[in-house]
């Protein structure tokens, strides 16, 4: 057999056993599939989460989880039993050795970051901002962003059953921190919505609504089928894709009979009209992927959705190596009937640099992973660029890697180059940036005082 660099191995799909974390032990297994169950005993603070795990993790774990959250968080903590139950699955008995494997946790690292776990020198980006993506800039009503010429983004919640730490709407999602106090949608959701739909009739080059938020499942079920039966009455609405990290974080909500009823019954509409129907979640790790994750896209693909698809996100130290990032495809293809679509590099929020990965090394990634999935199932690594939108990572038009900064440009105008007269609009580079501390010596003496060096190379 000819050995290559990355060696397939059919792996299958493991539910790990909750019971072996003190606080669980009386849990049963009807308890566990219960989505209500899971939502009330989903850890929000170091007190719940001592309830569970109690001893086995130190007293200095918990107290750096704590000052995270006092110092660095732009997330607060809320981890439904299903992700908790992922970390350190097979971590040896004892404080010392529980919590080793504890903190070297993938799933661990991103849904509950501690304070050794951000850069000690560059905790975020000179350049990080809250809304990085500049989505609200080009809101056409209250959470309906109209970024790209056939397609908008409606955010029907802004709370979500997990919250992972380096979310790319940290400021809109979630609860306020001692970091980030957030924005606040200000419309009770039938007006938004309402308004929404309006924006929809009257703008009929828009063929493809992402439903999402926050997170769809943390919408009232019959007032989401309501909406998305509305949608499906628009001629012009040919895609609709249902954005849930649920899927994944609490497969329980997607399992519930009332939901796959609601489900089928939008299903069946969207196949007699024609629209493709899909559900896209979020998985970043090999670990998250479980029998019950599994079991949940496949009833939403028996419900009647054309296709589940994960849409990660690049992540240093967590899935940014070739074996990572195919264990991970290969699981959900494979094993849980989940199509690999993207995996963003982690956006320029504050709080991340820990986290996000050069461009050079998403390339390097996207040249391994060639060639052992099929190509339909061969995820594109994507840099969502402020002001110009999803690239691959290829597309970049210049890069200084000395000081990190890459350069794209555009083929269409969004609401911020409306005016047809700018004609520099298609011509215009935007620029993107890789983590500071990545950067040759050189680099990062510049980030240091930029305002003392010449434009960098590529500007334009």
């Amino acid at each position: 057999m000819i050995r290559q660099p990355y060696q397939y191995a059919r792996t299958p799909l493991v539910e790990p056993d909750w019971r072996r974390l003190p606080g669980w032990r009386r849990v049963t297994e009807a308890q566990w599939r219960d989505a209500q169950w899971q939502r009330t005993h989903s850890v929000r603070n170091t007190r719940q989460l001592r309830e569970v795990v109690g001893e086995l993790l130190t007293d200095h774990f918990y107290r750096e989880l704590e000052a995270d959250q006092a110092e660095f968080a732009t997330m607060p903590v809320l981890l439904p039993p299903q992700v908790l139950n992922t970390m350190a699955a097979e971590a040896p008995a004892g404080p010392q050795a529980f919590t080793e494997a504890f903190l070297a946790d993938p799933v661990r690292r991103y849904m509950l970051p501690v304070r050794t776990d951000r850069h000690p020198h560059w905790p975020s980006h000179p350049l990080a901002e809250r809304d990085s993506l500049h989505e609200a800039d080009m809101w056409a009503v209250e959470g309906l962003t109209h970024r790209y010429p056939t397609k908008v983004l409606a955010e029907l919640t802004a709370t979500c059953p997990q919250y992972c730490g380096p979310c790319t709407r940290m400021d809109l999602v979630g609860t306020s921190t001692p970091q980030v106090a957030k924005t606040r949608l200000r419309l009770r959701p039938a007006d938004r919505q309402e308004q929404m739909l309006d924006y929809l009739k009257r703008t009929p080059s828009v063929r493809d609504v992402v439903v999402s938020g926050g997170d769809l499942a943390n919408v009232p079920w019959p007032r989401l089928e309501a909406f998305l039966l509305r949608l499906l009455d628009l001629g012009s609405v040919r895609d609709i894709r249902l954005a849930s990290k649920a899927v994944v974080g609490l497969p329980q909500h997607w399992l519930q009979p009332r939901v796959l009823e609601g489900v089928a019954r939008v299903a069946a509409v969207a196949a007699r009209r024609a629209v493709n129907l899909a559900v896209h979640t979020h998985a970043n790790h090999v670990r998250s992927v479980t029998p019950l994750v599994a079991e949940a896209a496949r009833a939403l693909l028996d419900a009647g959705v054309r296709d589940v698809r994960n849409q990660g996100v690049l992540m240093r130290g967590i899935n940014d190596t070739p074996q990572a990032l195919l264990d991970l495809c290969f699981a959900l293809q494979g094993e849980a009937n989940v199509l690999p679509y993207y995996f963003y590099l982690c956006d320029l929020v504050p709080g991340a640099e820990h986290w996000r990965t050069p461009l050079h090394r998403a390339q390097h990634l996207q040249e391994s992973i060639m060639g052992y999935l099929p190509g339909y199932a061969t995820p594109r690594l994507v840099c969502d660029v402020p002001r110009v939108g999803k690239r691959w990572v290829h597309q970049a038009v210049a890069y200084d890697r000395e000081r990190g900064i890459s350069y794209w440009t555009k083929n269409y105008r969004t609401s911020l180059e409306c005016d047809p007269a700018d004609a520099s609009a298609f011509d215009r580079r935007h620029p993107y940036y890789d983590p500071v501390d990545t950067l040759p010596e050189a680099g990062r003496r510049w980030w240091t005082d930029p305002s003392a060096a010449p434009a960098p190379r590529g500007a334009r």
